[in-house]
């Protein structure tokens, strides 16, 4: 299997929404996002997958030792050697990708966040920077796209936040920030024993609100020069927002269960923006 076979098939096997963007690009650039994604998801899969945090931390060192192995000519790891040859043509930095792995290192650190900047600054890490990366891949023109980039992968990764909230429970996190948690009167252990309760659902209302004007604070940043190269981005923005929405509409019961789109929808809202250039 070569490197591009492997990150073309770790980029289709994590079923996400950004692969269904991913599809509409020219091959150059399709190539560089599917091995820049597939990085992040191999550092993400370290703290995902490895039970043991001290073997979890090796594995990140690890990783830390590759990138800079790569960028310094080497690379060993099919995802680096897939990554390497287009660092120059996108402007892509080591500092990038140490930061998402630093993000990743934070949830061996950190289960909880004591309040809404000390979450922002861990969502700066594993989705602003990515944001930031995606841009310049997608053809990045103005550097006010960089702000869009930034605010867009922070209304992502909160949105993940509110998705998600029943499966990190179960290992224990909560990313929901404690004052928020006292603000709503919802216990920490309500939520990791999974208790849906009104309390939470106002709670869970509140977060949702948050991502909804991240959204339109992001789509307004975007410099109208950029927004054919950025149609990608937008592709995403349509999935994740539909999915938020879709969220609100099943009362927020996202304890016991993951709420998502089918792959059909996704690919339709991606095409809509495509062909239409509009978002629902």
């Amino acid at each position: 299997m070569t490197p591009e076979q492997y990150v073309q098939q770790k980029a289709a096997a994590s079923g996400s929404s950004f692969y269904y963007a991913f599809l509409f690009l020219p091959p150059p650039r399709r190539a560089a996002i599917t091995a820049f994604y597939a990085f992040c998801r191999e550092v993400d899969d370290v703290v995902d997958e490895v039970s043991d945090p001290h073997l979890a931390q090796t594995k990140l060192a690890w990783w830390r030792a590759e990138v800079a192995q790569s960028f310094a000519g080497t690379p060993t790891h099919p995802v680096m050697k897939a990554v390497m040859p287009h660092v120059e043509a996108f402007g892509l930095q080591q500092d990038h990708f140490q930061a998402v792995i630093r993000g990743c290192e934070m949830d061996l650190e950190q289960t909880r966040y004591l309040d809404f900047p000390n979450l922002q600054r861990y969502c700066h890490l594993v989705a602003g920077v990515v944001g930031e990366v995606a841009a310049r891949i997608f053809g990045q023109t103005q550097p006010q796209t960089t702000a869009y980039a930034h605010k867009l992968g922070l209304a992502f990764q909160l949105t993940n936040i509110i998705r998600d909230v029943g499966e990190d429970a179960i290992r224990g996190r909560i990313y929901l920030p404690v004052s928020e948690l006292q603000q709503f009167d919802v216990k920490a252990h309500e939520i990791l024993q999974r208790k849906h309760s009104d309390r939470f659902v106002a709670l869970m209302r509140f977060q949702a609100q948050r991502a909804h004007a991240l959204y339109d604070e992001a789509l307004a940043l975007l410099p109208a020069a950029d927004k054919r190269a950025q149609k990608p981005g937008l592709m995403m923005a349509s999935i994740y927002r539909t999915l938020l929405r879709e969220i609100e509409a099943e009362d927020f019961h996202v304890l016991h269960q993951r709420i998502s789109l089918t792959p059909v929808r996704k690919l339709w809202l991606a095409w809509k923006v495509q062909a239409l250039g509009r978002m629902q």
